[in-house]
């Protein structure tokens, strides 16, 4: 066997550990990754891995899958890079295929199964006010974007519909870009040539998927079509993926109910790889009418549909990149998608509670929960863990 493939193997092999082990977002998966792939195998240095980073939070997508897909890339080109996605995702993607079809079987065999996730489901809006908190501290730095910030925050939460977020997020970074001249120059030491081969192949999916959807009127297409076109829309990581998916398959297609959702996004977070899996588990209930292999389907088809565009965007980006980033408009833009993106999250947030009944323990189980993560260091399972164990408790001795 020859060193390359060796080398290529001992990757694929640390991205499997990866997916297995990644708990704790993006924060503490950064840290594994320098820990993994730069001081113990030293695939890239610690430089390239933190302009990898830059460059994945720029683009619409899953930023930790695209991280992952980009350092395949730079290790052993493309295809080594579609290998260690399929490494990455697979686990969790299973994994929330399964719980979204333990859930659905509890719900008919059960009568009030999901009592067990009583509490769970107010935990997951402590994640997400959590979640938001960190985005808002690290994105937002200028008064002009909390102000975008809050106008996004309230359109997103009177005009809850997936066509408006996609309009946002174009209008905060034009609305930024205008001020690229408060940005550094950067010298262009080569003319800006790109490759649009992956682009054609990223737009052309999603045109494809759209026609084939309005014409077939075929469930499996649609459910592709709606989840490719929300991973190539999402900028900020797995949590503003929430409201994007809430809007979608809750409030607009009813696929699920507030109370299935829930309790899987409660569920995501006890679950190691990509944040991004939480599609997996609606794409599953959105096909539950199809019968076991509808499950599977469905969450395979909305993994393909999520995860794919972003690769798509980040192979065709990363052959470029060293020249697009030293264009002040481009890096200017930036601060205004970030903005709409909190704003977004701080919506979710609420149209996720408001559904709930506004009692103390719903209250009191929001904010233990952000307790809990912002001045603790318990990690993300062991909280939803003590969640389920309280939810059991409190069916027990209720009935």
């Amino acid at each position: 066997m020859s060193v390359k493939r060796v080398r290529y193997y001992l990757f694929l092999r640390d991205i499997l550990t990866l997916s297995l082990t990644a708990f704790g977002g993006p924060q503490a998966f950064l840290g594994m990754l320098l820990e993994r792939m730069v001081h113990l195998r030293k695939y890239i240095s610690e430089e390239e891995l933190w302009e990898l980073n830059a460059l994945c939070n720029m683009l619409p997508g899953p930023s930790s899958t695209q991280l992952v897909s980009a350092i395949g890339f730079r290790v052993g080109g493309p295809n080594l890079a579609y290998l260690a996605l399929l490494v990455w995702i697979i686990p969790a993607t299973l994994l929330m295929t399964a719980a979204a079809a333990l859930i659905y079987f509890l719900q008919e065999n059960t009568p009030g199964a999901l009592n067990f996730a009583k509490f769970i489901q107010p935990m997951a809006i402590g994640f997400i006010i959590f979640a938001a908190q960190k985005t808002i501290s690290k994105m937002i730095q200028t008064t002009e974007a909390m102000v975008l910030v809050l106008i996004s925050t309230f359109i997103s939460f009177f005009y809850s519909s997936p066509y408006v977020f996609p309009i946002l997020l174009i209008i905060g970074g034009l609305s930024t870009s205008i001020k690229y001249k408060k940005q550094p120059k950067l010298e262009q030491d080569q003319p800006l040539v790109i490759q649009w081969s992956n682009f054609y192949l990223w737009a052309g999916v999603l045109l494809f998927a759209a026609l084939l959807g309005a014409l077939t009127k075929y469930q499996p297409v649609i459910l592709f079509e709606n989840f490719y076109r929300n991973g190539s829309l999402i900028f900020g990581g797995g949590q503003v993926l929430v409201p994007y998916l809430y809007t979608e398959f809750v409030d607009f297609k009813q696929f699920l109910s507030s109370e299935e959702f829930l309790t899987g996004y409660a569920i995501s977070q006890g679950v190691p790889g990509p944040t991004f899996s939480i599609s997996s588990y609606v794409g599953a209930l959105s096909m539950r009418e199809f019968g076991i292999m509808g499950f599977l389907a469905g969450g395979l088809i909305a993994a393909a549909g999520i995860f794919l565009p972003g690769i798509f965007l980040i192979f065709f980006v990363i052959r470029f990149w060293d020249q697009l980033k030293k264009y002040r408009p481009v890096r200017a833009a930036l601060e205004g998608i970030n903005a709409v993106s909190c704003g977004m999250l701080i919506a979710a947030a609420y149209l996720l509670f408001e559904p709930m009944e506004a009692n103390l323990i719903n209250i009191l189980m929001v904010l233990g929960t952000y307790i809990l993560l912002q001045f603790t260091k318990i990690t993300s399972p062991l909280i939803i863990a003590g969640g389920v164990i309280l939810g059991i408790a409190y069916n027990y001795f209720t009935l």
